[in-house]
């Protein structure tokens, strides 16, 4: 039966979706192709039609499994007439290919590279448009991905963001694309894409695709208001902080002889890393899982709920390897964080200072 979901806008674009989005970047790695196709029926059913991917997935990204999840999808669409059409399908453009020479040469994001890169996730998908066509991450320098501040020193910029809007304006026309959105963007980034959008006729932003959960929300810290002003809509990933937010790492930690032997943070180096890999990030979920506890109710239950029922959020994005996964994620739909709950949460989050940001 499906999820009685009310369906939401993104941004001015036109398009409806679920409050709950499939991501698929452990397809192709952690997830091969017969229990992927399992997983995206189950979505289906259970009422989320929004799925999201992106040209370089499955994660981590390497040369052998790039535009592996895209391929994925589209053979499960292939084998199921009528299903395209029921679906809101997105995907995502890389930013500069630094340290991924497999995705593209050069150092920016030209009409070019983005031209190419959407024929390509066109070919893999197996659909004549998609739905929402995202630049995955900025072309400039950006503090992201665990950096904190902001250098303009490091500024590498090689494409003007207006050539960026014009060439998915030109997607937009040829009708290969419907809407356009941003990810792991920042306010100015933002409100720069909306500024040019409107001086000179091109598409507005539906969406910006960001991390948003109890370790990271640093999208409270400005970002908030410049989407609620534009009207542009928060798709929010991991919120469950790559696993760290389920409980699973609570007593063997991320490392080490202990630590559970499945899950992104545990088997991939590249991971460990970057922000979900800090000693403090794991501390800091250790709080937040045992708040849960005390309340009655999962780890997971009360970090989904969390993002569920934020305004900021329009649709949660769920990255799942197992159906068991997918319905304890879909079953922790409907519950409701208390105000006291809720005043207890961000007591951690000042002691804490956001670990994951």
């Amino acid at each position: 039966m499906n999820e009685a979901f009310a369906l939401r806008p993104l941004g001015s674009s036109g398009l409806l979706v679920p409050p709950i989005c499939l991501g698929t970047m452990t397809f192709g790695e952690q997830v091969d192709e017969a229990a992927a196709h399992e997983i995206l029926d189950r979505a289906l059913e259970r009422g989320v039609n929004f799925i999201d991917t992106a040209e370089i997935y499955a994660v981590p990204t390497k040369a052998e499994t790039c535009g592996a999840t895209e391929t994925i999808i589209g053979r499960w669409l292939a084998a199921r007439p009528g299903v395209r059409e029921r679906i809101v399908l997105a995907t995502k453009v890389a930013g500069p290919s630094r340290g991924m020479p497999w995705v593209r040469e050069g150092k920016g994001l030209t009409a070019a590279d983005i031209r190419t890169s959407v024929e390509g996730s066109l070919r893999r998908l197996q659909t004549e448009v998609i739905d929402l066509y995202q630049i995955h991450w900025p072309e400039r320098h950006v503090p992201a991905f665990g950096n904190l501040a902001y250098d303009p020193k490091k500024e590498t910029s090689q494409t003007p963001m207006r050539e960026q809007l014009e060439a998915l304006a030109e997607l937009v026309q040829a009708g290969k694309v419907r809407a356009v959105g941003v990810s792991n963007e920042t306010p100015y980034g933002v409100h720069e894409f909306v500024r040019l959008a409107d001086a000179h006729g091109l598409p507005r932003v539906a969406t910006v695709q960001n991390a948003y959960c109890l370790l990271n929300r640093s999208f409270e810290n400005g970002l908030d208001e410049t989407c609620h002003r534009l009207g542009v809509s928060l798709l929010a990933y991991s919120p469950l902080a790559f696993g760290l937010l389920t409980g699973k790492y609570d007593v063997g930690g991320t490392t080490g002889p202990d630590a559970p032997k499945q899950g992104r943070i545990a088997e991939y180096e590249s991971v460990r890393k970057q922000r979900w890999g800090r000693a403090d990030a794991l501390k800091a979920a250790r709080r937040y899982n045992a708040l849960a506890l005390e309340h009655g109710m999962t780890p997971s239950q009360m970090a989904l709920a969390y993002c569920y029922t934020n305004w900021r959020v329009a649709s949660t994005i769920i990255g799942v390897t197992s159906l068991a996964q997918l319905d304890e994620d879909l079953d922790a739909w409907g519950t409701t964080l208390s105000s006291e709950l809720l005043a207890a949460i961000d007591v951690i989050r000042w002691e804490m200072r956001d670990p994951a940001v």
